[in-house]
């Protein structure tokens, strides 16, 4: 990990306490946070999370001062990135979270932000020859409401997925939304392939809003991409299936339970991705 972190435009050690006991996002998970890819001083996609960013922020009920915008939080990344020195390839991760009090006797609506700017591993964005096997985390039922497609701070479902993926030895785990369906992973939303036809589970099945879904559905025409509800059997009876989010664009899955799946479609949507938006 890199050795400074940038703290509401101060930037300080990573070690350095930045939230007391009766913060908020301590003891409630009251924020949000976003993860943004940075190759060679540009961010792709920056503006599409920062939508996300500042749409999650108005529906948490935070009041932002006008100093804390699009322009500002860019400023203050490429500030806390070349102080790290990772300006060729940076895993930048923006927190954003309410201040001190409990429930009902808040200090303040405004936001607290930290943003860390970590070297990308050498494999970010690349094409995963080796397929993914994944199952299903069954402990953890996502909720569909007002704040199932945000990246909250509250993630604990997706955490102890990935800590049972791991157990497991699993690459990823799926989850279940409250209707027995499929909706996204641990860390990634989900596609599959079936009849030549690409498909994602819609924001009302509760998976995260994620960026690199949103650029796949709007950007990439060579294949018919729809949303559709998303059960076991139906991933069971798919030709393929492959995760996505903003740091690596796709990955391929191999296995999921006793079935097996190819990646031809899978490697060209990728392809079309790298072309537009990675490898700069």
């Amino acid at each position: 990990m890199s050795e400074w972190i940038n703290f509401n435009g101060k930037i300080l050690p990573r070690q350095e306490p930045i939230a007391c006991a009766s913060s908020r996002g301590l003891r409630y998970g009251d924020g949000l946070f976003e993860t943004i890819r940075m190759e060679k001083g540009e961010m792709p996609l920056y503006d599409l999370h920062i939508q996300r960013l500042f749409k999650g922020l108005a529906l948490l009920g935070f009041e932002l001062p006008a100093l804390f915008s699009p322009e500002h939080l860019k400023e203050e990344i490429l500030r806390l990135v070349k102080k790290n020195k990772v300006e060729k390839a940076a895993r930048v991760r923006i927190n954003v979270f309410r201040g001190n009090g409990g429930l009902f006797d808040l200090e303040d609506l405004r936001p607290n932000y930290v943003i860390e700017a970590d070297l990308l591993a050498e494999n970010y964005f690349r094409f995963n020859e080796n397929g993914l096997v994944v199952d299903i985390y069954s402990k953890a039922i996502k909720p569909c409401d007002s704040f199932s497609n945000i990246k909250s701070n509250n993630y604990l479902s997706y955490a102890m997925a990935a800590l049972w993926a791991k157990q497991e030895k699993l690459n990823d785990a799926l989850l279940m939304n409250q209707y027995g369906r499929i909706c996204d992973s641990s860390i990634a939303n989900i596609f599959w392939l079936k009849n030549d036809i690409v498909y994602t589970p819609p924001l009302s099945e509760g998976p995260v809003a994620g960026v690199m879904r949103r650029f796949i559905l709007e950007s990439i025409k060579e294949f018919p991409i729809k949303e559709s509800v998303l059960t076991t059997e139906i991933l069971e009876d798919a030709g393929e299936i492959f995760l996505s989010n903003a740091a690596y664009g796709i990955r391929w899955i191999k296995q999921f339970r006793n079935t097996q799946y190819a990646c031809s479609v899978s490697k060209e949507i990728y392809k079309q991705l790298f072309r537009t938006i990675g490898g700069r």
